[in-house]
């Protein structure tokens, strides 16, 4: 009988001292704990070896002070100039009122990203779509100021909004690409001109160089038909009739014009005789 008594005693003393180790926790460096007793909040708890009274007081939630990322999208949103476009972005927050973040808010990570959401959405209509295109970081920066400014009274504290991508019907994205391509074509367009123009005020220049010495110009003829001949494949070169002779050779000419005719009169006084 007194051994039952003494067992039972044991079991009794065991569970009671289960049932108040059950009331210690162990909270990480960046984790706090807010503490409900009897329903009413008593105080925030945490970082380390946390103990609540069990029954009597519990801890309701565990809140991390660390920075959190969410991802988010808006659905078919309209730009200033009425395009419709889908906006995938990135938010990160940061718990800096425990306080507030519990007693201000059911749940301050649901609230923040459904403000986050429709703050992107009122920041992208006000812009053009270009300028959604072209200014990312400057629409995440205003978006960022005012869900800061809502999320202030739930103690959070949003660091930095980021889009990530910005998705466009297929028509349009074709329309885009044709747009693209056009411009190229333009671009391509204006330097060939400007290349021509160009090259034509240097052919002015030259010309008016080859005029003023001719010698220059006879050289530069003869340099073009040397490379005429570099480029052919065959042995024959075509040259044309009225190419420029390199330097004065009228005395040559008239040279061989003289002894070209005095052979041809040798050759007939010895057919008189």
């Amino acid at each position: 009988m007194i051994a039952a008594t003494t067992i039972l005693l044991i079991i009794i003393l065991i569970i009671i001292v289960i049932f108040l180790l059950s009331g210690i926790h162990v909270l990480k460096e960046w984790q706090r704990a807010p503490v409900l007793t009897l329903g009413r909040y008593t105080g925030m708890k945490g970082p380390g070896l946390v103990y609540v009274t069990p029954i009597i007081s519990r801890i309701a939630v565990v809140i991390s002070t660390r920075i959190q990322p969410v991802a988010f999208k808006t659905e078919s949103t309209f730009t200033r100039d009425n395009v419709p476009i889908n906006v995938d972005a990135v938010m990160y927050f940061q718990v800096i009122d425990p306080d507030k973040a519990v007693l201000n808010v059911e749940n301050y990570g649901t609230a923040t990203q459904l403000a986050a959401q429709t703050t992107l959405r009122e920041v992208i209509g006000k812009y053009n779509f270009d300028e959604i295109l072209s200014e990312r970081e400057k629409i995440g920066e205003a978006a960022r100021e005012i869900i800061d400014e809502k999320t202030e009274h739930w103690g959070v504290k949003v660091s930095s909004v980021e889009i990530r991508d910005v998705l466009v019907p297929q028509n349009l994205q074709d329309a885009m690409s044709r747009q693209a391509a056009a411009e190229r074509e333009r671009r391509s367009r204006v330097t060939l001109a400007q290349a021509e123009v160009e090259a034509a005020s240097k052919m002015i220049e030259a010309g008016q160089q080859y005029r003023n010495d001719p010698t220059a110009f006879q050289l530069r003829w003869m340099d073009i038909i040397y490379q005429i001949g570099l480029e052919g494949k065959g042995t024959i070169i075509m040259v044309p009739q009225m190419t420029p002779v390199a330097g004065d050779l009228s005395s040559f000419y008239t040279a061989t014009a003289l002894r070209s005719l005095g052979n041809v009169q040798g050759k007939d006084n010895s057919k008189g005789q």
